[in-house]
């Protein structure tokens, strides 16, 4: 890692939906919370808490050194909308088998 950056991965109790264009894309109550030197909290769902029959896999694809390569998919619409690391760096294995949205709003109890 470099000095001074850092990544910390819990699990969390948030209700969190992902809505796009008036349609439900992913709501969970496990989201993991990954925490990174200087981005926003980012929101990783599990597979299972995703509509992927919805998206379409992209050919784009990211390197990040911290985390490792990432991939996309797209809405019709929307492309490169969600993206997941399936093969990710040791210090972030959890992030496995999880999809991360740009927008997630939590859900109030109630």
């Amino acid at each position: 890692m470099t000095t001074g950056h850092r990544i910390t991965v819990e699990q969390g109790t948030e209700h969190v939906r992902v809505v796009h264009g008036g349609q439900v894309l992913a709501e969970s109550t496990r989201p993991l919370l990954l925490h990174e030197t200087g981005l926003p909290v980012r929101y990783y769902l599990p597979v299972e808490d995703v509509r992927v029959d919805l998206l379409t896999a992209s050919d784009t694809s990211t390197h990040c050194p911290f985390k490792g390569d990432a991939s996309y998919w797209s809405l019709p619409d929307t492309p490169d909308l969600v993206w997941a690391y399936p093969d990710p760096k040791p210090e972030v294995a959890e992030i496995k088998d999880h999809f991360c949205f740009y927008e997630v709003e939590t859900v109030a109890a109630g």
